[in-house]
């Protein structure tokens, strides 16, 4: 367990799924990749679903929400989804928490990985699986979501944020800034637009939340950027600044797909930026 200002931090497993190897590293040959990540018969490799849990002053808040438990069995077989991995609602009960005790949900973005579990089926509708809870996301990227491009749309599924608007629940935020006490966003716009990368600080440390612009420890190094990137040359830059200033002040990343590593300190090393402490699950949750 991590004490950052009035929050203690948990990680949380919210699922495992599989996604293409190729298009999670671009262009870097599946040589080098497939070292840490190996691949199966249909070129997926096995990622995981992290979440944030923040507890204190008198909030509990869920950073991302996993993929949630409403796609079909085909679906759920494209994606290679691990029925044993478990769900977020697991996770919580097992932290003594039901779906009512979380006060607010920020989601770096809507892409089915990351808000999937923000809305559940229940009693044949879709609404959301936090009935008490505030949706913090940015305007930028929910306007991005409402009309995505053809490149982009099979990641933005309606039934995972328009329940939100329709039931009240959802906050729209306009740019960098603090979200809620000690928890700021800085906006990212190379994986898709207006992703906002999540820090947990106070004066003596900071959390940063990497979600898909260093979705693995793998994407430490600059040129491992994702196929699925809008703008890769923007990640590239972006990556530069939040590991370049990771590096300077010690911040801890937590890597929200990394099924090995949950989250390391980093450094700059002979050829770039690499692992310097890398902590397991345990050392973060009690």
């Amino acid at each position: 367990m991590i004490q950052i200002g009035p929050y203690r931090i948990d990680l949380l497993e919210s699922g495992r799924f599989a996604l293409d190897g190729g298009a999670m590293f671009g262009v870097v040959p599946k040589t080098l990749w497939s070292k840490n990540h190996p691949a199966d018969e249909a070129n997926r490799i096995r990622l995981a679903l992290r979440t944030l849990l923040l507890r204190g002053d008198g909030r509990v808040i869920l950073v991302d929400t996993g993929m949630g438990n409403k796609f079909s069995p085909k679906h759920q077989a494209m994606y290679g989804m691990d029925p044993d991995a478990g769900d977020l609602l697991s996770a919580l009960a097992a932290q003594g928490l039901q779906a009512d005790d979380v006060t607010d949900v920020i989601l770096t973005h809507l892409h089915f990985d990351h808000a999937g579990g923000a809305t559940c089926l229940r009693d044949g509708e879709v609404v959301p699986t936090f009935a008490q809870a505030r949706y913090w996301v940015q305007q930028r990227n929910w306007d991005w979501a409402c009309q995505p491009t053809e490149r982009d749309q099979a990641s933005y599924l309606p039934e995972n944020f328009q329940p939100l608007m329709a039931a009240g629940q959802l906050e729209l935020l306009q740019g960098e800034g603090e979200i809620l006490p000690g928890i700021s966003a800085w906006i990212s716009d190379g994986h898709t637009i207006g992703q906002q990368i999540v820090r947990v600080h106070d004066e003596r440390q900071s959390l940063v939340f990497c979600a898909d612009i260093i979705p693995t420890a793998s994407h430490l190094r600059l040129p491992f950027i994702m196929g699925y990137d809008l703008q890769p040359l923007v990640t590239l830059e972006e990556k530069r600044q939040i590991l370049s200033r990771a590096a300077a002040e010690n911040w801890l990343l937590v890597f929200e797909h990394d099924p090995l590593i949950p989250a390391a300190y980093v450094q700059e090393g002979p050829k770039g930026f690499e692992v310097r402490e890398a902590l397991s699950a345990t050392g973060i949750t009690a």
